[in-house]
């Protein structure tokens, strides 16, 4: 039915989420400017072998260990939360709360930690995926490795960002439910955007010797498929 479809394009949403594809490329970009011995692969052919090894070992490492997290916590919830009949927690107070009776007296503490773990993690990275996706728009300097008064705008892009995030906290809005339905919008979102990257990465024109092979090509078209399929598996029964 709708909600479990809805609740799969989330989880394709959290897995290949936008702004990764923004951060990641950013970042590449951003190494080159800052280290001279670096080129863009297009012009300096006799990099890519190591870089794209570098770049292949970051991505599968790090999207392996992402899903682990992510299972494991679906599976930790489902076990403890959902069994005791907690199926609706409107804040992280309120499952920390409920794992507490539940779990042990060090349950509160432990999901505490992990929650400012988390937030110490995702803040930079989400604000400053947006911070470079918006100055990429406007065509201004952006990266980390500038100073402010180079990037202004990217960031106050950061800045902004972060305090619209506080700023929620202070609003009625259900923290839970709006994670929820932004990884959703992430899962709808994504479909475009990777249909887009596959055409530019399958073309020469824009690649030159560096366009991917078949392998690359079919589990790529592979995953927007099943993205795409997804989306319009929500839309259809919801209607």
């Amino acid at each position: 039915d709708v909600a479990h479809v809805t609740v799969i394009v989330a989880i394709f949403g959290t897995t290949i989420s936008p702004y990764l594809f923004f951060w990641q490329s950013a970042q590449e970009v951003e190494d080159i400017e800052t280290n001279p011995k670096r080129e863009p692969l297009i012009r300096a052919p006799s990099q890519a072998r190591s870089a794209v090894r570098r770049i292949e070992l970051d991505t599968v490492v790090g999207m392996a260990l992402s899903n682990i997290v992510a299972l494991a916590i679906m599976v930790t919830s489902a076990a403890t939360l959902n069994v005791a009949g907690k199926t609706d927690i409107g804040s992280s107070a309120e499952a920390a709360k409920a794992l507490e009776p539940i779990a042990g007296s060090g349950a509160e503490a432990l999901f505490a930690l992990g929650i400012i773990g988390t937030g110490l993690l995702a803040i930079p990275v989400l604000a400053g995926s947006a911070a470079y996706a918006l100055g990429e728009i406007l065509k201004v300097p952006v990266g980390l490795a500038r100073r402010f008064r180079e990037a202004r705008t990217f960031y106050g892009a950061i800045a902004m960002a972060t305090g619209i995030g506080v700023l929620l906290d202070l609003t009625p809005i259900d923290p839970i439910r709006a994670l929820f339905w932004s990884a959703v919008i992430n899962g709808v979102v994504a479909a475009p955007v990777m249909a887009m990257m596959m055409l530019l990465a399958t073309r020469r024109k824009v690649m030159g010797e560096q366009v991917i092979g078949w392998r690359l090509a079919f589990f790529g078209w592979l995953a927007t498929a099943a993205m795409a399929a997804a989306v319009v598996a929500m839309a259809v029964t919801s209607l």
